[in-house]
């Protein structure tokens, strides 16, 4: 009986090795979607949080670049090769530290095998990219950008920007699910198209969720309407012809790797025990307030979400009187860069017990353990 062939078979050495020393298998979703990322073929990954989604969109486009620059002699063009656009600035920052760990194991692994250095810059750009970093990508662009929708249209709008993103050859667009039925996604779908007229070559696009129902429409929405939204049923083909997501998309069906989305939950309602009225009295919430508390004291992390930038502030002040200052933050668009990614970090590492967030972090964080 043969055996089933390794997916890391087909990385370079030093990517693989790096992988092997770091996790002890690919998961359902890296195995299933390797070959067809490396084959060129548009994929849309459906698999759920810790699945490895990220790191199955990377992966791929690291390797190239490493072995681009290893032939060349550690020498990697200064442009920009992979733009992976993240709807939130909390994941954006997320991935880019992320990203600085398997980069440096590569390297440590090219060094062993005694062969060139091949150093992949990476960098972010959103609304919080401060002015001097951003002057730092004009003169010398990143070979990964990760971004945001709103940041790319920008960069799209600069002749500096165009110069930077014109050598691309990969997108990544993460958590798709979240902007394909909003105007936020049709703004992000034009920008893809643009960036596409740019570098004037089929860019390999690869989308990334966790949740995604009709998984057909998302596989649409990722490469232009075109082929898939006929063979779908969705649209006829005169009707895409004119689409504004065809111009690319037209004959170029992405696939599609689903893995499953179900895990194990543990769902309650709770409420006061007393009568819920429009206007809730003090007492009232110091019973809200106390149930929390108790439910942060039970679990190891928990994550609190309000609706307004003054409730995650009043919430945690008062969770911060029961619990103590040190182990409650809270997260929202009005909170400098500084504090939300301070925030962010000291959850990671264990020493926050709740963070009270908006919308600002709704579509959450590597947490780490």
């Amino acid at each position: 009986m043969r055996e089933k062939p390794n997916p890391l078979d087909d990385f370079h050495p030093a990517v693989a090795a790096w992988f092997r020393q770091t996790f002890p298998a690919p998961t359902a979703a890296q195995a299933a979607a390797w070959p067809s990322i490396r084959a060129g073929q548009h994929t849309l990954v459906a698999a759920p949080t810790g699945s490895g989604k990220t790191l199955t969109a990377f992966l791929a486009a690291i390797d190239a670049l490493v072995r681009e620059g290893v032939a060349h002699g550690g020498v990697l063009a200064d442009a920009t090769s992979v733009v992976y656009v993240s709807p939130l600035k909390a994941l954006s920052n997320d991935i880019h530290i992320n990203l600085e760990a398997p980069l440096e194991g590569i390297r440590a692994e090219l060094e062993k095998l005694g062969l060139p250095d091949v150093a992949i810059r990476t960098a972010v750009r959103t609304g919080d990219t401060p002015q001097v970093e951003r002057n730092l990508l004009r003169k010398q662009p990143p070979h990964i950008l990760v971004t945001t929708p709103e940041s790319l249209y920008v960069l799209l709008g600069s002749a500096s920007g165009r110069s930077m993103l014109s050598g691309t050859r990969t997108v990544i667009v993460d958590e798709i699910h979240a902007i394909a039925g909003s105007k936020r996604g049709s703004h992000l779908a034009l920008s893809l198209e643009r960036l596409e007229s740019l570098c004037q070559r089929r860019l390999l696009r690869i989308g990334l969720s966790a949740t995604q129902k009709p998984i057909e429409m998302v596989a649409d929405f990722l490469v232009g309407a075109g082929e898939n939204a006929a063979l779908a049923g969705l649209a006829s083909p005169s009707a895409t012809a004119g689409s504004p997501f065809g111009t690319s998309g037209g004959g170029n069906k992405a696939t599609i790797i689903d893995v499953g989305h179900s895990r194990p939950r543990d769902l309650a309602i709770e409420v006061p025990p007393v009568p819920l009225e429009a206007v809730m009295s003090n007492d009232s919430w110091e019973l809200v307030y106390d149930r929390l508390a108790q439910l942060v004291q039970a679990h190891r992390t928990t994550l609190v979400f309000v609706n307004t930038r003054r409730m995650a502030e009043r919430a945690a002040r008062h969770l911060s009187e029961r619990l103590g200052k040190e182990i409650v933050a809270a997260h929202h668009g009005s909170l400098a860069k500084e504090q939300r990614l301070d925030a962010e970090q000291r959850l990671k590492r264990g020493e926050l017990s709740v963070l009270v967030a908006t919308a600002s972090l709704e579509l959450g964080i590597d947490i780490g353990e």
